[in-house]
């Protein structure tokens, strides 16, 4: 109290604020909310943490107590005599001091959401989504960053566009790229890249080199002998048919007519489970096993097994099939690849078709039809197989596997293999929404089916079956990585159409997959033995498919064409990038990994390359740089009679000509507002003066901000900026040797200047420096 009989009030300082920022999760996914300024809310009071000495009995009493155990009045008046524990020591007492300020903090925001709330408009509406609007103040360097109008969710056609034409897109090196990249639909990439390269005036290259790289009119490269080969479908591809679809259940084929021997159909399922079922386990083993004996033992009786068990025995044989060489086929079978694939392909249909998929109600059969669909929607996917997948979706809500088990009174091996079927659903949902879009069809608030225990397949068969998951490494637990990964990538997807409506912040969805990526650690990557094979493809797994997601959430803003985006936002684009590179290109390429790499495709399919081919080229002088370009050579096979220096150039190059025949040949077609804002920028450049100079990149100048792929529009160059406590020796490390080096620092920029002012304290909570040895210093 002060003399006028008013409380103290505790002004809180800026440090002060930082650390009473909720780091927790909050119910809904969302970082938790960040602290209100002192300017705009009313002073903290500062919280009473003085020790307790007094026994409770004086306390309550309001006794003076002599602190002896026990007190005086506690013996007089015969009674307990109870004190409080021990007084804590400084850590936990600063700890304890920390959860009241953050108790605090989170009281006056909830106050303020009440306060706007009860002063809303009654015109107001809930989230389309039934997502929380995070009301949470924007960072600052939030406040102007935009993603790219140059990609949308939504694809248009033409009318003439050519349908025989496969809509897989075109080849690159190991890369397939289409007009869809990263789930977005981006109809005028080739102009993006044009731009970029028009703007590099320092092409050295000779004109045999240049010929490698035919810089010509599209109706020209047309008929060049590459069209049809870097358009055609790969040797991956597996094309679904229709014909189980409308078939009547009778078919005049027998299934003698695809089925091979005993001995041949032992040997393609020892291989599904070597292959296939640690990576796509969709079958309960010993339950399996036992209904595959029981259908040899039909067919040795003369008699025809049930359709949903031809089925799903079929499918099983196909997948082991899919996932062999074709080098071993044609050893051990005397046969092609594709020859075997198509014959189990056909008579996985066939079965499908006896079976009744359309309309079925029995589980195996739905069973049966999502493990046909695994190995055909890995690295090239199509329409075709966009529309099967809705279609499976479909049969299985309609048969309330979207609905837990447990609700129904199954058994534990039915509830598993329920869940099993479910969650593949919800995966392929996704990888056909990246590749052929718009949106995922499943919505986190529509189904309460459980994830999988984490326990052994033998173990759901015991007297008394386990009913919590297991805190070890278990037969599952590389398919529950990949399970609860997709999951958060379905919760990233939508955190993304929030990010465009501001209902939630960049950080806070960027704080969500941290705190994912931690939680994956923690509950299953400490198990990890590297050592074991299956148990370092699982590491590898998890951290592709978490790091994946910062590209999901950045990669819109890294061409910001408003405001550069604030280097330690790119950082976070490269490190990641490379790394998922890196661990790609392990998988495919290590002999101990060698029998999952089939599926590998399906994991990722190097898109982010791209990114960092645009990033490398604009700043060649990059910490990362060797690191980068090891991954862009084996991504892309870029010929080793290209330049080092014009590597870069050569690629975008042929990837500029591929999208450009390929946009113009799917007849592709932009919305109305890209391209009035095209127009209205390419008006603007052709009139530049010298209130609007055209953008640099290093040595290379863009006359169009809008189409600069990866970089910003504005005045100033691009060259990514330090961090404020970063010395002069940290930024003539990264300026390296070469012409970038020489190139003056840009002029201070009074809207750039915005992008600059950055938390730094709280970036270092979600992204700690120390575990980040790539940060560029």
């Amino acid at each position: 109290m002060n003399n006028s009989g008013q409380p103290l009030r505790y002004v809180p300082n800026a440090s002060s604020q930082e650390s009473s920022f909720p780091e927790k999760q909050s119910s809904n996914g969302a970082l938790g909310i960040s602290p209100v300024p002192a300017a705009t809310t009313a002073p903290r009071v500062r919280r009473r943490n003085r020790m307790i000495t007094s026994c409770l009995e004086c306390r309550r009493r309001k006794l003076k107590c002599d602190k002896s155990h026990p007190c005086a009045n506690c013996t007089k008046n015969s009674r307990d005599c109870v004190f409080l524990a021990p007084a804590l020591d400084s850590a936990s007492q600063m700890r304890l001091t920390e959860i009241k300020e953050k108790m605090g903090s989170l009281e006056r925001v909830l106050e303020q959401d009440v306060a706007r709330n009860s002063t809303r408009p009654q015109s107001w509406k809930a989230d389309p989504e039934g997502e929380h609007v995070d009301f949470a103040p924007e960072p600052e360097d939030e406040k102007n960053l935009e993603p790219t109008p140059l990609a949308t969710a939504d694809a248009v056609y033409d009318d003439d566009a050519d349908d025989d034409l496969a809509d897989l897109g075109f080849a690159m090196g190991r890369m397939r790229l289409s007009d869809r990249i990263g789930g977005f639909f981006r109809p005028k990439m080739a102009e993006e890249l044009s731009v970029s390269l028009n703007g590099d005036t320092a092409d050295s290259r000779s004109q045999s080199q240049k010929s490698l790289s035919p810089e010509q009119p599209v109706e020209q490269y047309v008929t060049s002998p590459q069209y049809n080969k870097f358009l055609a479908p790969g040797p991956t591809y597996i094309a679904p048919s229709s014909s189980f679809f409308f078939s009547s259940g009778q078919s005049s084929t027998s299934l003698i007519d695809y089925l091979p021997s005993k001995l041949i159909a032992n040997r393609l399922l020892n291989q599904y489970w070597l292959a296939v079922h640690p990576i796509c386990r969709i079958v309960h083993r010993p339950s399996f096993q036992r209904r595959y004996h029981a259908f040899w033992a039909d067919i040795e009786m003369g008699v025809e097994p049930t359709g949903s068990l031809q089925a799903v025995v079929f499918a099983a044989l196909f997948s082991g099939v899919v996932s062999m060489s074709d080098n071993a086929i044609l050893m051990e079978f005397g046969t092609s690849k594709k020859d075997l694939v198509d014959n189990f392909q056909m008579g996985t249909e066939t079965a499908l078709g006896r079976a009744n998929v359309i309309r079925t109600t029995k589980v195996e059969t739905l069973q049966a039809l999502v493990m046909y669909m695994l190995p055909l929607c890995r690295g090239e996917i199509s329409r075709s197989h966009s529309a099967l997948v809705g279609t499976a979706l479909r049969i299985a809500e309609c048969m309330g596997l979207h609905r837990d088990g447990t609700e129904y009174g199954f058994g534990p091996v039915e509830i598993h293999v329920r869940r099993l079927i479910w969650y593949h659903i919800c995966f392929l949902d996704i990888r056909t929404c990246e590749a052929q879009g718009p949106r995922p069809h499943i919505r986190s608030d529509e189904f309460d089916t459980r994830f999988p225990l984490n326990v052994d397949d033998e173990e759901l068969e015991m007297p008394d079956p386990p009913t919590v998951s297991a805190s070890r490494w278990t037969d599952i637990t590389l398919t529950l990585i990949r399970m609860e990964a997709n999951e958060m990538c379905r919760v990233v997807w939508i955190d993304r159409q929030r990010l465009e409506t501001k209902k939630i912040s960049l950080t806070a969805v960027l704080g969500k997959v941290e705190n994912f990526r931690k939680t994956m650690r923690d509950k299953y990557i400490r198990f990890v033995n590297d050592n074991i094979p299956i148990q370092r493809l699982g590491r590898q797994i998890c951290e592709i498919v978490t790091l994946r997601m910062h590209i999901m959430v950045l990669h819109r803003y890294h061409n910001s064409v408003s405001y550069q985006i604030p280097d330690r936002l790119r950082q976070i684009i490269i490190s990641s990038g490379t790394e998922i590179m890196e661990r790609a290109i392990e998988i495919e390429t290590s002999p101990a990994l060698s029998p999952w790499a089939w599926y590998s495709s399906a994991i990722q399919q190097y898109h982010t390359a791209l990114l960092l081919l645009m990033e490398i080229h604009a700043f060649p002088h990059r910490k990362e740089a060797a690191r980068i370009w090891r991954c862009l050579d084996y991504v892309f096979e870029i010929p080793p009679n290209i330049p080092k220096d014009q590597r870069g150039k050569w690629v975008m190059t042929e990837v500029r000509n591929k999208m450009g025949i390929y946009i113009a040949s799917r007849k592709v077609m932009a919305p109305s507002s890209m391209l009035e804002r095209i127009g209205s920028q390419s008006t603007r450049s052709g009139s530049a003066t010298s209130a609007s100079p055209p953008l640099t990149v290093g040595k290379v100048r863009q006359g169009n901000g809008d189409f600069a792929y990866g970089h910003a529009q504005g005045g100033a160059a691009t060259q990514p900026t330090l961090r404020p406590e970063a010395s002069k020796s940290d930024a003539s490390s990264y300026n390296g040797a070469g012409p970038q080096a020489a190139m003056p620092m840009p002029a201070p920029n009074t809207q750039s200047d915005k992008m600059l002012d950055i938390d730094w304290h709280e970036w270092d909570k979600l992204f700690p420096p120390d575990s980040n040895p790539n940060y560029m210093t």
